[in-house]
């Protein structure tokens, strides 16, 4: 961590934020403490949401230093929260928070264990401020309630980390709070990292070229090539080559010429910039290119492309923790734990040849290029949604960005990501083929896996695509599919197969949605490689995110005959032969009607959900009549599990295993 920014823990074995001898003014041109139910019930939320011993970083406190007291220009509300907080909790906290010329507030925190105590015979009830009145009475009342541990909840807060980031001294601090409320958002965790990777390096041309790296990656709309700006392109062909779809090289004494000191306009501001007379806040409309709507969305945010770029940075690498019975970095994705991630690997992090530590230089030069190639093939093998002509709902997409100076006053272009064996035709039919298939693959990992810190397959595809590249040996990217495929199936067999003991495959509810989409994606490349015309052309992956019974848990009364002796779905309900999967808003249409009653209720619905859908809905059809629930409960379902575990354990075990 640089010297400007300090780590400061809330909560210490024999101390706290507030006993340390540092003192922190709330200067009168800041407004009084404001926060509400909402921002208090989330900070106790937030805070018990912590699940493991990694440090969580709570957000960013903008000081100005003035012997051993800070006067806070930006995060005052959550540094009171804070305060309040560690007193409901019965913390001895020193009265280090002061109000400038706001005498009700600065009684209140004063006397806040009587207010805490409802011990209002000994203050001035006249003399509280009502704000923080209420906050302690939210806290109050949120730890009272029947199941809040206070034991559990202090050993997480013990975990919180604030980010004390100190301004310039004679910095105009009325401008620079005056900017920080216009933008109205507080400095995030990768805008402190940044400055701190930038503070390893002393030349100032070292730190415009990092800057322009780091700005037009984190600006994860459309292709990291169109975020360089320069005359003729100039800067995009250094980086990119002549055609603009080249991996960059670890070339920066060649960038760092091409690049001017004072050339580069940044995405973020530093200090001198936004205290500047002439600053102004840039707005973004969504809008680039003369105007044309941004076409490309990411996936993922550019918090988590940081975690699985130092993930990919520490393969190559071969980083490892200088004690080898500890990881170098954890399994998950936290957008919350960037700073302590990077922290961890600079500070423990060894090679078979150097100490990161030793030479934190060299680490910030390192990651920045690394951070533009993983971009560069973020960009050209991950997918997108794209937006073209009026579609509001976009599609999936796998695309490059290629440049021709036989193209219309020389502007790039998109085509189909091209997957090529050596010396085959670039557009070869073979390749837009393989280009579907990657698209379907991917489509299926994306919808399975939502939430971002879940989504290990971009990490593990990175990584292989680094590997290949680095080593010059991506020719045949035909082994791309393979991979994706490998990654899909390895996730079947961890949480179906392996879970589902005696060939009994009856998670109900709890199979997970990559078994079903996996399942969908077979049968879709089996019906479009089949001779027959294709019946599921139109399918594509959404977000079908609940799993439901085809024949209902429990039938609506008089919808069924009873229940009859022999082999019966009443005690296989949950079988995957009659489970499907579909989007959450089609769950309580579906409820506890029979299979003909949805199919003939819900056609269309169920003509545009998942395969296996489909499939049931078929089956169910060739059974017209009150039979129809009969024969599915009785046989038909057990015939469809069949079929289609056979063809996933054809899929996931090609040789019998």
């Amino acid at each position: 961590m640089s010297d400007f920014i300090s780590e400061l823990h809330i909560l210490g074995d024999c101390y706290n934020l507030f006993d340390i001898g540092d003192e922190y003014i709330i200067p009168l041109y800041q407004r009084s403490f404001a926060w509400e139910d909402k921002q208090l019930i989330q900070l106790i939320e937030d805070i018990n949401d912590i699940t493991d011993g990694t440090k969580y970083y709570i957000g960013s406190l903008i000081v100005s230093r003035q012997g051993n007291k800070y006067e806070v220009i930006d995060g005052q509300q959550r540094l009171t929260s804070i305060y309040i907080l560690l007193n409901c909790l019965g913390y001895n906290i020193c009265n280090n928070l002061t109000f400038s010329c706001r005498e009700k507030s600065n009684y209140t925190l004063k006397n806040i264990q009587k207010l805490i105590q409802m011990n209002s015979s000994k203050i001035d009830m006249e003399r509280i401020e009502p704000s923080i009145q209420n906050g302690v009475k939210i806290l109050m009342q949120v730890m009272s309630r029947e199941g809040f541990d206070k034991k559990q909840f202090c050993e997480k807060l013990a975990r919180v980390v604030v980010y004390r980031i100190e301004v310039p001294d004679n910095t105009d601090l009325n401008r620079y709070f005056e900017i920080m409320n216009t933008r109205g958002e507080q400095l995030e965790q990768q805008d402190i990292l940044k400055a701190s990777l930038m503070s390893n390096l002393q030349d100032e041309k070292d730190k415009e070229l990092f800057a322009k790296i780091w700005d037009a990656c984190s600006d994860m709309t459309g292709y990291v090539q169109m975020h360089f700006d320069s005359r003729n392109n100039k800067i995009r062909k250094a980086f990119f080559g002549r055609y603009l779809n080249d991996i960059p090289q670890d070339s920066w004494s060649e960038y760092k010429e091409c690049v001017k000191v004072n050339s580069i306009n940044t995405t973020g501001y530093t200090i001198q910039e936004i205290i500047g007379d002439n600053f102004s806040i840039d707005t973004d409309n969504g809008y680039i290119d003369d105007d044309v709507r941004v076409r490309f969305n990411s996936i993922i945010e550019f918090p988590h492309f940081l975690i699985h770029t130092l993930k990919v940075f520490i393969t190559i690498k071969g980083i490892k923790h200088k004690d080898n019975r500890e990881k170098i970095i954890d399994d998950l994705i936290d957008d919350k734990k960037i700073i302590d991630s990077f922290r961890k690997v600079i500070s423990h992090g060894v090679t078979s040849s150097c100490v990161i530590s030793h030479n934190k230089e060299s680490f910030s030069k390192e990651f920045i290029l690394c951070l533009l190639k993983t971009r560069f093939l973020f960009d050209r093998y991950i997918i997108k949604r794209e937006y073209v002509n009026e579609n509001t709902d976009g599609e999936w997409s796998l695309k490059e960005l290629y440049f021709s100076e036989d193209q219309p006053n020389n502007r790039p272009y998109y085509r189909n990501t091209r997957f090529v064996r050596k010396n085959e035709w670039e557009q070869d039919k073979r390749s837009n083929i393989r280009n579907k298939n990657n698209i379907m693959l991917q489509s299926a990992l994306r919808v399975s896996y939502t939430s971002p810190k879940a989504m290990h397959w971009i990490t593990k595809i990175l990584i292989w695509l680094s590997e290949n590249y680095y080593a010059n040996s991506l020719q045949d990217t035909t082994s791309f599919s393979t991979l994706i495929e490998k990654i899909a199936q390895n996730a079947v067999i961890e949480q179906f197969f392996n879970v589902c003991e005696d060939r009994t495959y009856a998670l109900g509810i709890n199979t997970p949605h990559i078994v079903f989409n996996y399942l969908d994606y077979l049968l879709w490349k089996s019906d479009n490689e089949s001779d027959k015309k294709s019946m599921y052309r139109d399918f594509t992956f959404e977000f079908r995110n609940s799993v439901e019974h085809w024949y209902p848990r429990n039938p609506s009364e008089g919808s069924f005959e009873r229940w009859e002796d022999g082999e019966d779905i009443k005690d296989n309900v949950d079988a995957f032969g009659n489970l499907c999967i579909i989007h959450r808003n089609i769950n309580s249409k579906f409820s506890n009607m029979s299979p003909e009653a949805k199919n003939s209720t819900y056609k269309d619905i169920i003509q545009k959900g998942s395969l296996k859908l489909r499939i049931m809905s078929q089956l169910t059809e060739e059974y017209k009549g009150r039979d129809a629930s009969l024969y599915w409960k009785k046989t038909l379902y057990k015939k469809h599990e069949n079929d289609m575990i056979e063809k996933l354990r054809n899929a996931c075990f090609p040789r019998g295993k």
